[in-house]
């Protein structure tokens, strides 16, 4: 009978290929790219079925944790833990870490499908054909990847070679190459035998960790000492972090799968991209009759093969071609789809210069495990946001050395609580918060609460905040 299988989902990246919608602070597997779920969710609904799948474990950095909660709180799936990294390590680490984690859980001979959280993929029955197949092989003893049937020459994924034939629909691995020359990846694409490298692996869990302490002997001795010492925060698994920085920076195509005598190959067909660029996200959007793709509002005028993706502003586009135009609160891109690659070396440009920095972190609007905040307007000793809270949710105990704040119910009831004293205020109903008083706003209704804030004072930063209690670890 062929096992269960424990889906470890990667969800730590901190891609910028698709600024300026994708920042360090919500990167691109927490946006919805491709409907009206995130790509993350979109994975987990990949592996949320229970005849096939056991509870899926998360390994994310621990600055994305309530990303993670809250979005897959949404989706109704349940987890089997969130781990948390202290630090980027890449990918052999972090499917080591699982591997011990879920042998810890369910046993040496559990089964782990790996799969990344920022990819779109169709899983039409092809789809789940490999997976029966990548199973089977996996049982066996063999560390299986998954290869993408190319179409195009493209230079910037990695390939997979592959050799003679395993069993049906499965074949050795001869060689890895990394992201080849346009001539070289033209010839792979001919030859009928290379196969992109979407870092999909399936593996059983003990194989993966005795390859492991064979070739990345480091990574295994780390990976057991980050699990072994790891804390309970929450609903989450803090990998210790002296042993997690121990780890090499290396990724598991290096560590192992290039090293490894029992890596195999499961080829497939099924629709998946790495939306690593603007015009990966146009090749799987919907498209007009001129092949214009759009997100938000957008008119287009003689213009054709173009993406604009908007989330406020009516952007109109007149007599181009070949462009992408990314319009965000507080940043818009400009440049042409055929070359969306360039945008990491903008946003390296960007990073350099101290006035543009926070660009490439933070959005406008900051999302936090209790709803978040907008900025609206801000100037000297003062500042203008937008509160957001979750139904059910509150804001920690705190205080402020530096501000007072005013708050004004937009839409909702606010419970409010200051130096003691609670107050339950409506819409259009306001309070006013004393440079030091002790406070904290909660959301006692069924739908979102939205308030105003208005903050004066002489230091407006989001460090003056000293949290006395926080419903979420951070006080």
């Amino acid at each position: 009978m062929s096992r269960q299988i424990v889906p470890v989902i990667l969800a730590g990246g901190r891609g910028t290929r698709l600024w300026p919608l994708s920042r360090a602070a919500r990167p691109k597997q927490f946006l919805q790219l491709t409907g009206p779920q995130s790509l993350f969710q979109e994975a987990l609904k990949r592996v949320g079925q229970a005849e096939l799948y056991l509870p899926a474990i998360i390994i994310t950095n621990q600055d994305y944790r309530f990303l993670v909660a809250e979005q897959a709180h949404e989706t109704g799936i349940e987890l089997a833990g969130v781990l948390l990294e202290p630090i980027s390590r890449n990918t052999a680490m972090a499917i080591a870490a699982a591997a011990e984690f879920a042998q810890a859980r369910y046993g040496s001979d559990v089964l782990l499908h790996v799969l990344p959280s920022d990819h779109a993929v169709v899983p039409d029955q092809g789809y789940w054909q490999s997976i029966r197949i990548g199973r089977g092989a996996a049982e066996q003893g063999h560390l299986v990847t998954f290869g993408i049937t190319p179409t195009t020459p493209e230079t910037a994924y990695g390939y997979i070679e592959a050799g003679s034939a395993v069993s049906d629909g499965v074949q050795r691995v001869t060689r890895f190459t990394e992201k080849p020359p346009l001539q070289d990846a033209q010839a792979m694409l001919a030859s009928g035998n290379f196969f992109w490298n979407a870092g999909i692996f399936m593996i059983s869990a003990a194989r993966f960790l005795d390859e492991c302490r064979t070739h990345a002997p480091q990574t295994f001795s780390s990976a057991q000492q980050a699990v072994s010492r790891a804390t309970i925060d929450l609903d989450f698994v803090r990998l210790d972090q002296a042993a997690f920085e121990s780890a090499p920076d290396i990724s598991v195509d290096y560590a192992v799968f290039e090293k490894t005598a029992a890596a195999v190959v499961v080829p497939v067909t099924y629709q998946w991209s790495d939306l690593g660029a603007w015009n990966a996200v146009w090749d799987v959007s919907r498209k007009d009759h001129a092949g214009n793709a759009a997100t938000g509002r957008a008119t287009f005028s003689n213009t054709s093969g173009s993406l604009v993706i908007s989330d406020k502003a009516h952007v109109a586009l007149e007599g181009l071609a070949d462009v992408a135009v990314i319009a965000t609160e507080d940043a818009i891109y400009v440049g042409k789809l055929s070359e969306a690659q360039k945008v990491g070396a903008m946003v390296a440009t960007l990073r350099q210069n101290p006035d543009t920095a926070p660009l490439t972190e933070l959005h406008q609007t900051a999302y936090r495990p209790w709803g978040g905040y907008s900025s609206v307007l801000s100037g000297e000793r003062f500042q203008v946001k937008r509160l957001f809270v979750h139904p059910g949710k509150q804001l920690s105990l705190q205080r402020h050395h530096h501000r007072s704040e005013h708050w004004i119910v937009v839409r909702g009831t606010a419970e409010v609580t200051v130096d003691g004293t609670v107050t339950v205020l409506a819409e259009n109903q306001s309070i006013y918060l004393p440079l030091g008083a002790t406070h904290r706003l909660a959301n006692p209704g069924k739908i979102l609460l939205e308030l105003i804030e208005v903050q004066t004072g002489s230091y407006l930063g989001e460090d003056d905040i000293v949290r006395i209690e926080d419903d979420f670890g951070r006080s």
